[in-house]
């Protein structure tokens, strides 16, 4: 339990008094690094419908195309697995991560992956929260209350949506496995399908990710919540949230280690100045109003690589 408790904190503990310092947009031109890279392989997290995701970043695709002078083919993975496995693989080479999602891809890959940027919010902060919601007419208000309800997971291999929410209710006395305290847990398919499923009256409460910042009329400034009331999706009068975790930092842009060094930072300097450039792209790829993109390092997700592997330590003593 201390273990876990070490690592709990440490997830929103961040070396990241990093200011999003303003960048220039790299000039337009073919690249040497083409010659060994003439497509750039992007990776799609899953957690959204197909349609929304190839329309949100649609811009931000064609404008990496004009900029760079490459073609970026785009890879929809069903899950977050589709990405960690593609990274694993060497079949993509740059992909928005999960912060959990990262720290597996790095596992699977032995270390083939970088970390670039991470979103700051609006109030400065680089982290995010998992919550935990369900109908406004369900009767529940409170974790209390979920005992002996059903709770839907969103992903295997989301922190906000599994293994977060998981390892605190855990290190509260709380067993999450089915049948111990909630009467039945159970994954979704994803984010956005875990809401539909509890909007839907098939689970009475999902767990999903949201800035915590801004008005929760609207979702907040980030986030699941945010991007399907933005969508006329949802609406937040009919949510109650009634947990929310410790800060999370947030998810990574992620690119193959090995992938050209040159490719590596202009894709660094290609984020770090795509807010300012062209705000309306990257608030569509941020799922959100964010304030900016800031570097991270490897050293920044330590805490949760040392989360998945006590997760695996702990599977193996069961």
């Amino acid at each position: 339990m201390i273990a876990r408790r070490a690592i709990l904190a440490g997830l929103g503990s961040l070396p990241l008094a990093r200011a999003a310092a303003a960048a220039e947009m790299p000039s337009a031109g073919k690249r040497a690094w083409a010659a060994e890279l003439p497509v750039i392989r992007m990776g799609l997290l899953g957690g959204e419908n197909d349609a929304d995701r190839l329309a949100r970043v649609d811009g931000y695709k064609k404008l990496m195309e004009t900029i760079f002078g490459v073609p970026v083919k785009l890879m929809v993975a069903a899950d977050y697995s589709g990405v960690i496995q593609a990274f694993a693989a060497k079949q993509v080479d740059i992909a928005y991560n999960s912060p959990a999602a990262y720290a597996q891809s790095w596992i699977q890959s032995d270390g083939d992956v970088r970390p670039l940027t991470v979103t700051q919010e609006q109030d400065g902060s680089t982290s995010y929260f998992s919550v935990l919601y369900t109908r406004a007419d369900s009767g529940i208000a409170s974790l209390a209350d979920m005992k002996g309800r059903s709770l839907a997971w969103a992903d295997p291999n989301s922190a906000s949506g599994y293994l977060i929410p998981r390892a605190e209710f855990r290190s509260m006395g709380i067993d999450p496995e089915s049948g111990k305290y909630f009467g039945r847990t159970g994954f979704a398919g994803g984010h956005e399908q875990t809401v539909i499923a509890v909007m839907n009256k098939q689970y009475d409460a999902g767990v999903t990710w949201t800035s915590g910042v801004g008005d929760p009329a609207v979702g907040y400034t980030r986030g699941m919540l945010r991007m399907m009331t933005d969508k006329k999706m949802l609406d937040m009068k009919d949510m109650r949230i009634v947990w929310k975790s410790r800060p999370i930092l947030n998810g990574p842009l992620t690119v193959r280690k090995s992938a050209p060094l040159a490719f590596q930072e202009d894709m660094l300097a290609f984020h770090l100045a795509l807010p300012q450039a062209y705000p309306d792209i990257y608030r569509s790829v941020d799922m959100g109003n964010g304030k900016g993109w800031v570097a991270v390092k490897h050293e920044d997700f330590q805490p949760f690589i040392d989360m998945l592997k006590q997760e695996a330590a702990d599977r193996r003593k069961r």
